[in-house]
């Protein structure tokens, strides 16, 4: 199973690997190694997918499993190669990243990639509904909804510290990169002032917010945790008033996201603020959850946290989210394709 992400942090292949392993088959994660020459840009890819290839081919393997277009090429030649099965599932709509926006020759090479291997693949898996038809529409391939859900735990009643506390705790949980709201959520504090921020999380973005907090008068009230290991990741949401879940509409991958974080908050009983886009609204408009962000930006970001916080929020209004992202359900999910091909 390769991943061109820290695997301590990659909490989705770590559950699908546990999943795989716990239905009886033995499963290697190969992810990015922090010895390589390049680390971004076309010399990165092309340097990760060839030491992968390197790797697959000395290994004894049924099926590869491919993680999003970045490492399908390496997967798919060595598949071929081997003569084994080839899975893949897409996190997010890959050639849509804001990254690539604007980058059409850079888009349309990974787009090749996929129209030329996605269709020969035997599994193919996804986040959400919405990125699934996209792929029928322009490949005319079915995939497997398996959602982002965290089921791995569960906040007990009473479990939340009971002391008196100076702020309400803001927290944002994943990658600091563009267009994921870091800015608003700092902004924010201007119009909060019972609240404090905490971002949980690296990225491409990570130091430039640091300077950034710290050139606010509420810079006190900020703090940025870096990469957490799962288990201290889930002590810190469990103890979150709000998590925040933004994301600007910066192409498909984000317009179409249902990230990690809004099934861990619906595990911990935490409300969410989230931008309102299609797959992370209708969680919000269908079981309650939270609120939804009224346009884009820090002032808008600050009035859906006030009606979060208005609100005395009950462990029950979580239950029939929870009851809907239960992951024993999902796994199975993701167990049905191999026994249908008898793997």
């Amino acid at each position: 199973m390769a991943v061109t992400n820290d695997l301590v942090t990659d909490r989705r292949v770590a559950r699908h690997c546990a999943a795989l392993r716990e239905a009886g088959y033995e499963v290697t994660a190969v992810g990015r190694m922090r010895h390589m020459l390049f680390s971004r840009g076309a010399g990165f890819y092309a340097e990760y997918n060839v030491r992968l290839l390197l790797r697959l081919l000395t290994m004894r393997a049924d099926i590869v499993w491919a993680n999003d277009t970045d490492t399908l090429p390496a997967c798919y030649v060595a598949a071929r190669i081997k003569g084994c099965r080839l899975v893949m599932d897409q996190h997010e709509l890959f050639p849509e990243v804001p990254e690539l926006v604007g980058r059409e020759r850079v888009k349309r090479v990974w787009e090749w990639f996929e129209r030329q291997m996605m269709p020969k693949a035997d599994v193919l898996f996804t986040v959400c509904q919405s990125i699934a038809d996209y792929y029928k529409e322009k490949y005319g391939v079915k995939m497997t909804v398996v959602r982002n859900i965290s089921g791995e735990w569960r906040m007990e009643s009473g479990e939340q510290a009971d002391e008196k506390r100076a702020y309400f705790t803001l927290l944002y949980q994943g990658c600091v990169n563009k267009g994921r709201g870091v800015d608003w959520a700092i902004d924010a504090l201007e119009w909060l002032d019972d609240c404090r921020l905490v971002v949980a999380g690296g990225g491409d973005l990570l130091e430039q917010m640091k300077a950034y907090a710290t050139s606010k008068p509420w810079a006190d009230r900020i703090s940025f945790t870096g990469r957490l290991k799962p288990e201290e990741l889930m002590q810190l949401t469990a103890k979150a008033d709000v998590g925040l879940v933004m994301l600007e509409d910066l192409g498909l991958s984000y317009h179409y996201a249902l990230p990690n974080r809004i099934g861990d908050f619906v595990a911990a009983g935490v409300p969410m603020v989230v931008s309102d886009l299609p797959e992370m609204a209708a969680v919000i408009r269908h079981f309650g959850v939270g609120e939804i962000i009224d346009g884009t930006g820090a002032k808008s970001l600050a009035e859906a946290v006030k009606k979060v916080l208005a609100k005395e929020w009950k462990e029950n209004d979580f239950d029939k989210a929870r009851k809907d992202m239960d992951w024993k359900k999902e796994k199975q999910i993701l167990i049905e394709p191999f026994k249908l091909l008898n793997l």
